[in-house]
């Protein structure tokens, strides 16, 4: 009887370390993980649809995600300085300046919160990138190439020739995955025969739609003799500012050859109208991957110490007016 309670105890111990050891190694409860997503633009449909998967992430491991639009730099820094405050352990951000990189590292580590960039990938004085902060960006260049790739495509279907089309670059050339986006659509343009003297800069003061068509507005006025014109720019609204554009000053939407970048529901709505418009295409990117999975692997980080990748480049896939739908569904928005 001795020995067998002295087995029991012997036993109880053993589950009582293995317990106590297990407790030590968990990782932190999901409950006790706070993330801020901070994003520049809060009313654009990207940065929403971003937010709403990165809600999902957070729904599925039990987080809790905190949502900030923060529009310039002082609003950027004081929304870190509140997760902080609130007891959050990182954020993620994409920044209204790249060029704020040291201070936002620096503000970040002031408040013990890990930080990685989505979309715009920091930069520190010197203009490269801060390599050490976690990314999840996009492919601008080659993004950029599947534009002009389309409007080449669609000029041939048309048969139309390269000397008598006039193409605008909307332009906003202080973010450097802006001008990697239209460069890599000029290049293509350029090797299939696009005199560079034929391509015209509209330079937006803002990346939405007003601002597009107010600059792209510009350079058809001025170019009036020439009656058949491509678009493309740094997102769907600048190409469809240049749309907008294009039918303001009486060009037919079959003299118009607009490809955009985003997936946007702007870009989608431009789909579902019963006349076709200028607007021909839309790269879209997903979403769900810029959100959903940067959101699970800043969860990663903070519970399981399981640094992100330093950085991830996204692609995107071209849809058009009658194959959006499945294009959306391959990419898991839909």
């Amino acid at each position: 009887m001795r020995l067998m309670k002295k087995a029991l105890l012997a036993g109880a111990l053993a589950v009582l370390s293995v317990t106590t050891l297990s407790a030590t190694l968990t990782p932190a409860h999901a409950a006790d993980v706070k993330i801020g997503f901070v994003v520049k633009q809060p009313e654009e449909p990207w940065f929403q649809d971003e937010w709403k998967f990165a809600d999902q992430a957070a729904r599925e491991k039990g987080f809790t995600l905190v949502k900030i639009g923060a529009e310039d730099g002082e609003k950027l820094m004081s929304a870190i300085d509140n997760l902080g405050a609130q007891g959050a352990q990182g954020f993620i951000v994409c920044t209204p300046d790249v060029k704020l990189g040291p201070g936002i590292v620096a503000k970040a580590a002031a408040n013990d919160l890990k930080v990685m960039t989505v979309d715009d990938r920091l930069v520190g004085a010197d203009g490269k990138p801060l390599a050490d902060v976690p990314h999840m960006g996009i492919s601008a260049t080659k993004i950029g190439e599947t534009v002009g790739k389309a409007i080449v495509d669609e000029m041939k279907a048309r048969g139309w020739k390269p000397e008598e089309v006039g193409a605008i670059r909307v332009s906003y050339d202080q973010l450097p995955t802006a001008v990697d986006r239209v460069e890599g659509a000029i290049s293509v343009l350029k090797a299939n025969g696009f005199a560079a003297s034929n391509i015209f800069d509209a330079p937006q003061a803002k990346t939405d739609t007003e601002a597009a068509l107010n600059a792209a507005t510009v350079v058809l006025n001025k170019h009036a003799d020439i009656k058949k014109w491509v678009a493309f720019g740094l997102n769907d609204e600048a190409v469809l500012g240049a749309v907008r554009a294009s039918e303001s000053v009486g060009i037919p939407a079959a003299n118009m050859i607009g490809v955009g970048i985003g997936g946007a529901d702007s870009a989608i709505n431009e789909f579902k109208k019963p006349a076709a418009t200028g607007f021909v295409g839309s790269v879209i990117i997903s979403p769900k991957r810029h959100g959903y999975e940067t959101a699970l692997n800043m969860y990663s980080w903070i519970a399981d110490g399981k640094e992100p990748e330093k950085l991830i480049l996204t692609s995107g896939a071209l849809a058009k007016r009658d194959d959006y739908q499945q294009v959306r569904k391959d990419l898991g928005i839909e």
